[in-house]
């Protein structure tokens, strides 16, 4: 097999590798509750 080939091989599993890792990691993140204080005279406007 011509070296070119092989090259070429290596680098296509290389990028299905990468794809299937990115793939697999989880983009979404948990929502966390934030609690704040709202002070009564915004309210009454």
């Amino acid at each position: 097999m011509p070296r070119s080939l092989i090259v070429i091989a290596v680098i296509a599993v290389i990028l299905v590798g990468g794809l299937f890792v990115l793939a697999g990691r989880s983009g979404e993140k948990p929502l966390v509750r934030v609690e704040k204080v709202v002070p009564l005279a915004s309210l009454q406007k």
